[in-house]
């Protein structure tokens, strides 16, 4: 006769609910495809049942967190560090000289011994 310790530990916490990769992709705007690949790869938290992936709430949620994108946090000036526009060309400076580039011929036209196509 089993004692009542014997029941496994996670019998009180049964989800609710099982996901299917269609249902998880629909939720994050995605494709099944990348919810299985993420699944395979183990980047994604999720639940085997058989040879098929299932999610609970707690995945999803997860899986949200994870992927959650944190706004940057704006760098304030040092009072040492000044800021300076961008200097132009003072007149006495001589102008830099401008080098136009060619393109070089196609090389079919270039090599020519294959003659004319079929």
């Amino acid at each position: 006769m089993p004692h009542a310790s014997a029941q496994p530990r996670h019998a009180d916490t049964v989800p609710s609910r099982l996901y299917l990769p269609e249902d998880v992709a629909a939720v994050l705007g995605c494709s099944a495809w990348w919810v299985k690949d993420r699944a395979r790869r183990r980047l994604i938290p999720y639940t085997r049942v058989g040879r098929s992936y299932r999610f609970t709430g707690e995945h999803l949620a997860e899986i949200i967190r994870m992927h959650e994108a944190q706004p940057a946090v704006p760098q304030q000036p040092t009072p040492t560090a000044v800021s300076k526009a961008p200097r132009l060309a003072s007149p006495s400076t001589p102008p830099v000289p401008v080098v136009r580039l060619r393109a070089r011929p196609p090389r079919r036209v270039s090599q020519g011994h294959f003659g004319t196509a079929a």
